[in-house]
């Protein structure tokens, strides 16, 4: 049963908007797991790969300014639906021209990666909005939901490629790359066929202004940014952190680096989605649970024991980026394009820099003799790792300080209301 004022094109756009963010799992996972691959076939540095997740986010982080500030120039309508698209065009450059002309493989693979980070910069910047405006009995439900579809979409697509390199055999990766053109293809198909709401844009700045001078969106960028950085951090570092400070094996470090940890990411998701409210409530105890997740990962020497500490900090940072996105449009009556872009680039910028952070500081700790000298037991690159995951732990520990005022601020608009 379809909730009131909800037609069939609606429910076909909430489709759509799934089977988008399916699509942005794929694109923000393929590269990572073919490393490797380029490294062996077309003798690509580690650097220069390095460069394709840096091509990524700054890509995104532009799309999501772009539209922060000129939300208003874009015909949103049309803009979403070309959305997919643009994530077709981006894969198949990534994997065709590459097969075409080896020796100049590293340009297209960059080239490929433009497009496709900007169509995922744009769904992350209209996906939420779209699926907000939509008819629905509990939007905060529909938001976890879509958000949740991103996790398992990750978690399917590092278990099917892996399992397809394995059986095919790691030339064959740009075929692997155009079966997964099918998703965004299907969401261009959907949207086609889909009734998009319209959007809050301005047709001006001022009424955008008046949204960003409001103090509570400065807590929420800050939440989200906290967020995005807690979530990614552990997401990029988990896998390596596993092999070269716990000692676990590389296989079953992917794995579980990557794909058990979206599991538990899109389990919070899916959880909330059915059983969840008090979105500020349930972040406070998720920034907890990070913390105490990259403590015990961070200060364990079992292997297991720092196994489940990183898995588990998949399902606390669950609802922290969604979660914000939820609250913000709790706060912030008729939220603009501009707004959620704003958020975007919040989280993206904390996904990018944390991380980053923490490879500097794993790096910088290595080749201190001074370290090294503290516990002969680890080496000194086991050191490093252990020492950039406490430096992590304070992320989510800057998050807890923030959702306790954004807290506080809820309980005083709360009163007014009543008053």
């Amino acid at each position: 049963e379809l909730p009131n004022r909800m037609t069939q094109k609606h429910l076909t756009a909430k489709y759509a908007c799934y089977m988008s963010n399916a699509s942005m799992s794929a694109v923000a996972t393929l590269s990572p797991l073919l490393f490797i691959t380029f490294h062996q076939l077309y003798g690509i540095s580690y650097t220069r790969l390095g460069l394709l997740v840096l091509v990524n986010f700054c890509t995104q982080l532009c799309v999501d300014l772009l539209f922060s500030f000129y939300a208003h120039k874009f015909n949103i309508q049309k803009t979403v639906r070309a959305m997919p698209l643009l994530t077709v065009i981006g894969l198949m450059v990534y994997a065709i021209f590459p097969a075409l002309a080896p020796e100049r493989a590293y340009l297209f693979l960059v080239t490929g990666t433009i497009i496709f980070s900007a169509s995922a910069g744009l769904g992350e910047v209209l996906i939420s909005p779209v699926i907000a405006a939509l008819p629905s009995k509990n939007p905060e439900r529909d938001m976890s939901r879509a958000h949740s579809v991103y996790a398992w979409g990750v978690a399917v697509v590092v278990l099917l490629s892996t399992l397809y390199l394995q059986i095919f055999g790691r030339e064959n990766w740009y075929i692997l790359t155009l079966l997964w053109v099918s998703l965004p293809l299907t969401a261009f198909v959907l949207f086609l066929c889909s009734e998009i709401p319209p959007l809050e844009t301005t047709k001006s700045g001022a009424s955008n202004k008046s949204q960003f001078k409001n103090p509570l969106l400065f807590l929420c960028v800050t939440c989200i940014f906290l967020g995005g950085a807690s979530e990614n951090t552990m997401t990029q570092w988990c896998s390596g952190y596993l092999e070269a400070a716990l000692g676990i094996s590389k296989i079953w470090g992917d794995v579980f680096g990557v794909a058990v940890f979206a599991v538990m990411l899109g389990l919070g998701r899916t959880l909330y989605a059915k059983f969840g409210k008090h979105i500020s409530r349930f972040m406070l105890l998720g920034f907890m649970g990070s913390f105490l997740c990259y403590l015990i990962a961070a200060l364990s020497q079992n292997a297991i024991v720092g196994l489940i500490a990183c898995a588990f900090t998949g399902f606390c940072v669950s609802m922290l980026w969604p979660g914000t996105l939820i609250y913000t449009a709790e706060v912030i009556p008729h939220t603009s394009v501009a707004v959620y872009a704003l958020l975007a680039a919040g989280g993206d910028l904390g996904g990018s820099i944390a991380p980053q952070l923490v490879g500097s500081i794993t790096d910088a700790v290595a080749k201190s003799q001074s370290f090294a000298a503290v516990n002969s037991a680890l080496s000194p690159e086991q050191i490093g790792f252990k020492t950039g995951m406490l430096a992590a732990a304070l992320f989510p520990l800057a998050g807890m300080v923030v959702v306790a005022f954004m807290k506080r601020a809820e309980k005083k608009r709360k009163g007014k209301r009543v008053v």
